[in-house]
């Protein structure tokens, strides 16, 4: 029987991708890993590997076809002899995958074989290596068998689950053919490595969160409306229609849910960063010689991210189905990117820990990488806190939606000098609107006025920044 390869779980609530090439061919023998298919998201176009070797049977998808999270894309030949084929140009079946019937199949890996489904009596306890005990999860325990015991997961041929995936499950020592999966099509998460890894201290632990929750209509998260129909504007004059890119849907799909969902308050302040900017002019060259482009929204990452850590609660997301405030004890901010194909935000990691000039390197060839379509999701995903910078394009202030499901943006504009009274003289500084947006349910206006002095001092005082490792 064929085994279906479905599109994986891409991550930060993206539900679809369209597929760009399919870099495969029915009945071509291809390696675990191997490029399959190129499929562009609202967020990058990329990759995604081969989560087995063996020989494709059918495809189901082909190039500018929209597909869903869990849509088949291809069945690969049954495990055992695609895995054999996998090894080998000839696609005749090898000796080897033959078998007995009730026998375990041939795994693609060295790794101890699962007990047949069909033996009679009761199977010895094979306890799993770093498998966490099944009371320690809810997850773990969807599954039991007639005795009311935990049933082990079987599995035969490779486990599916993304590189990325299979990397965590190498670092935290877990084997992926002990994890109980509850991603899309069976695919193994990252949430599932970790619940496995966790250590057993025989204690009941805290439960695995899910990857994703189904919505839910509770007092913090309302229930879906319906969108009214339009109008035949046919009826007044002429109208031409012209439709929206991949892209621009699922941005006008995740601004919607954002709008909806949260109640969105502003807070406006203004920096005096003629400091600033002047210790960023005296810096140019220098910088410049070490191959970086010193920028102001490098300062601007550095002072974001030293205020999130002193007030958490804006570094956060909120779970509306369990009522809790989700602190992140990291710092991974994305900055808001126009490109021709629409507004993009990559993410920098650990904004806290790195120095200025490390920083402004990162963005600069962050942000290269996406415009020139290059990204990919690790580069675009993970984020905890925004900033978007119109300064470039003018204005004197903006309010930015909240890049659901975190909590607050910081909208920057454009930066102009005005006068201001110092000393009991009138002099001209250069002075920078702010709008920090959150959401009210997780902070109240004083919260916010106090975030927004937090960083409004730090911009005013460049030169401790420039000490800040």
């Amino acid at each position: 029987m064929g085994r279906p390869f479905v599109l994986p779980d891409l991550g930060e609530g993206l539900t679809e991708a369209e597929i760009v090439a399919v870099l495969v061919r029915e009945g071509e023998v291809i390696r675990e890993d191997a490029p399959l298919l190129e499929v562009e998201t609202d967020k990058a176009r990329v990759e995604i590997p081969s989560p087995m070797g063996g020989r494709i049977e059918a495809i189901h998808v082909s190039p500018g076809e929209t597909v869903k999270v869990g849509a088949a894309l291809v069945t690969f030949a049954d495990a055992a002899v695609g895995s054999a084929a996998a090894g080998a140009p000839d696609k005749s079946p090898a000796p080897a995958t033959s078998r007995a019937p009730g026998a375990a199949p041939v795994a693609q890996r060295a790794t101890p074989a699962a007990p047949p489904r069909s033996a009679p009596g009761p199977s010895p306890p094979v306890p799993s290596p770093v498998h966490s005990p099944p009371s320690q999860s809810p997850l773990a325990d969807t599954s039991r068998a007639a005795d009311g015991a935990p049933a082990r997961p079987e599995r035969v041929g490779p486990v599916p689950a993304t590189p990325a995936t299979r990397r965590l499950a190498r670092e935290l020592g877990v084997d992926l053919r002990a994890v109980r999966p509850t991603g899309p099509g069976g695919r193994v998460t990252d949430a599932d490595v970790r619940a496995a890894g966790a250590p057993a201290t025989g204690e009941p632990g805290p439960a695995a969160a899910p990857a994703t929750r189904p919505p839910v209509a509770t007092p913090l998260a309302p229930a879906p409306f319906q969108i009214p129909p339009l109008p035949r504007f046919e009826q007044w004059g002429p109208v031409e229609r012209a439709p929206l890119s991949h892209l621009r849907r699922t941005i006008a799909e995740r601004m919607t849910l954002s709008a909806a969902i949260v109640p969105h308050v502003t807070h406006f302040d203004r920096a005096d960063i003629t400091d600033l900017d002047a210790l960023i002019r005296a810096n140019l060259e220098a910088a410049r010689a070490r191959g970086v482009t010193l920028t102001l929204t490098s300062f601007l990452l550095k002072a974001a991210a030293l205020t999130l850590a002193a007030h958490p609660s804006f570094n956060a997301s909120l779970d509306a189905a369990a009522g809790e405030l989700v602190l992140k004890r990291y710092h991974h901010l994305g900055v808001a990117v126009a490109t021709e194909r629409g507004l993009i935000v990559p993410v920098i990691r650990d904004v806290d820990r790195k120095p200025l000039l490390a920083l402004a390197a990162e963005l600069g060839a962050l942000a290269q990488r996406v415009r020139d379509g290059k990204a990919t999701l690790d580069d675009l995903r993970g984020g905890t806190f925004t900033i978007t910078n119109i300064g470039a394009l003018g204005g004197t202030g903006a309010i930015p939606i909240i890049n659901y499901p975190e909590v607050a943006i910081l909208g920057v504009a454009r930066a102009r000098e005005e006068p201001v009274v110092r000393g009991g003289q009138i002099v001209a500084r250069l002075i920078l609107p702010l709008t920090l947006t959150f959401d009210h349910r997780v902070a109240d206006g004083a919260d916010g006025a106090r975030f927004a002095a937090d960083l409004v001092r730090r911009l005013e005082h460049p030169d401790q920044l420039l000490l800040e490792l």
